[in-house]
């Protein structure tokens, strides 16, 4: 109390996690503890966050560096005797087109009594980045009923989840459902979501697909005798620097990185700077995969697969 008047101070907030590892056990019997082993141990160290990334099936660890996890994974094994392996985590990527392209999707089964029919011609076609999807009804006269059109869409849009080039969902892109028929007695919803997902997959094939990856917003903060080292880095890295601020006695360097060349960044960082750099990313936008490199991440993808 000073003069009759509270004074509330706010409490430190804890520095955010910097590197993020890739986390499993390390048997079948370890897979039952180690989400409860470090639920126990994120109560102790609120320097630590995990989250599951369910597009990539990963469960996500992170925390201050490199040293900080592995200390983390030998504790769970000290008290809970809970094997835990680290990894890093794999890039959640997405394809999209660049040339414009109109199919037809035509489903018909014939197996006694009543059959299947649905007939579909979508025009396909590129968006800017960031749009997602969109689907546009231009049926008319009747030529596909309209409780039909919502399931070519549905077919479209669960075909697109799984790609063409290496299995990551479709995005920026419009399809445009302009023409069709349809059988009075064999026509169903789900013939109609199966000849969109037909449709869908014969245009993605012939419309230039292409791999994106996530870009970052990356901000190194370094002393001044650093900037040089760290921006040559950072441009080797495939990043480009967009700009430069000042804080105190330090140098924040601004810039855009693939989120790929980033994810064992810390102890490079750390390396380079003698221990006193610091960085902070998230997230800002997808854009292209070089050919050559999109080559190389396809080609090791579709190996894992199988």
């Amino acid at each position: 109390m000073t003069g009759g008047r509270d004074i509330l101070i706010d409490p430190p907030q804890p520095m955010p996690p910097v590197i993020t590892f890739a986390i499993k056990p390390k048997t079948k019997s370890d897979e039952d503890k180690i989400h409860e082993a470090i639920r126990k141990i994120l109560e102790e160290d609120t320097g630590l966050l995990l989250r599951r990334e369910e597009e990539t099936k990963q469960t996500l660890l992170s925390g201050r560096g490199l040293v900080h996890i592995e200390v983390t994974a030998e504790k769970i094994q000290r008290k809970f005797n809970v094997g835990m392996d680290i990894e890093t985590p794999k890039v959640a990527y997405r394809e999209t087109f660049k040339k414009k392209i109109r199919v037809q999707g035509k489903h018909k089964k014939q197996s006694g009594g009543h059959g299947q029919y649905g007939d579909c011609w979508i025009a396909l076609e590129p968006l800017p980045s960031g749009k997602g999807f969109e689907f546009v009804d231009k049926i008319v006269g009747g030529v596909i009923p309209k409780n039909y059109i919502p399931a070519v869409e549905a077919g479209i849009k669960e075909a697109s989840q799984t790609g063409i080039l290496a299995g990551f969902p479709c995005v920026d892109f419009r399809t445009t459902l302009d023409f069709g028929s349809y059988h009075a007695v064999d026509s169903s919803e789900m013939a109609f979501k199966i000849a969109g997902a037909l449709a869908f997959k014969k245009a993605a094939a012939d419309a230039k697909a292409i791999l994106l990856e996530p870009i970052m917003t990356v901000a190194v903060k370094v002393h001044e005798d650093n900037t040089g080292d760290i921006m040559g880095d950072l441009n080797s890295r495939r990043g480009r620097v967009v700009g430069m601020d000042s804080e105190d006695d330090k140098q924040i360097i601004n810039a855009l990185v693939p989120m790929a060349e980033m994810l064992r960044y810390a102890p490079d960082l750390s390396s380079m700077t003698a221990g006193r750099g610091t960085f902070s990313m998230k997230f800002e936008q997808y854009d292209e995969v070089p050919a050559d490199l999109a080559k190389k991440i396809i080609e090791k993808v579709n190996a894992e697969n199988e």
